[in-house]
């Protein structure tokens, strides 16, 4: 087509690559924000100061599967179903314990079962019948709550709550869950700190939390 325009004068096409092409990034970064162009490096300072960190992770965003541990003598199977593990006259500081239960890339696992077991205030286990002990299912979002009470220790144990959790249809991780601040911890032979729970005190007992990643 005819340029309407027979004043203008022909753009070399070795001309418009260097008009354009070859602009410098700063000022078409400029041309688009409305601000005077600056050295790369004010430029490159401003971008990062506007992105959010990388959150650290280890293997690649992949987190650590929960460490194993010994099931422990005091085991039985066909515990109630059940979230809450506390019953009239049973002694004890309060305790809540929440948390989910997730892969190693971090994906809810619902309908994962959680089969708790511990000591009594006395460290004394009930092994005639099945008090402090209950299984319980995740919900859809991995997410599980049990009621329970702050256990006791007994020799050489520092204080710890057993659990057995199962994704559907896959093996069955078996673990113990300790409490910061014991000064047992440090002469337990079983004790891990990566198991341990977080836990605050709450107006009416003790509240934890603990995630479980299964492989």
């Amino acid at each position: 087509m005819q340029d309407p325009n027979p004043f203008r004068p022909p753009v070399a096409r070795r001309s418009f690559l260097s008009r354009y092409l070859l602009t410098p990034l700063a000022l078409v970064l400029a041309a688009c924000t409305g601000r005077p162009a600056s050295n790369s490096s004010a430029t490159s300072q401003r971008v990062q100061a506007r992105l959010a960190p990388t959150p650290a992770s280890s293997d690649g965003g992949k987190d650590e599967v929960t460490a194993p541990q010994i099931e422990g003598p005091y085991f039985k199977p066909a515990s109630p179903l059940r979230t809450s593990l506390r019953e009239l006259g049973l002694g004890g500081v309060p305790l809540l314990v929440k948390g989910r239960v997730v892969t190693v890339t971090g994906q809810p696992i619902a309908h994962a079962l959680l089969d708790f077991w511990h000591a009594d205030a006395n460290g004394v286990y009930d092994n005639a019948g099945f008090r402090l002990r209950g299984h319980q299912y995740t919900d859809s979002q991995g997410q599980y709550v049990l009621e329970t009470i702050v256990p006791g220790f007994y020799d050489p144990r520092t204080r710890h709550i057993h659990v057995k959790v199962q994704a559907p249809h896959q093996a069955m991780l078996t673990t113990q869950l300790y409490f910061p601040g014991e000064a047992r911890n440090a002469t337990d032979g079983f004790f891990d700190p990566k198991l341990l729970l977080k836990v605050q005190e709450a107006s009416s007992g003790k509240v934890a939390t603990f995630q479980f990643v299964l492989p």
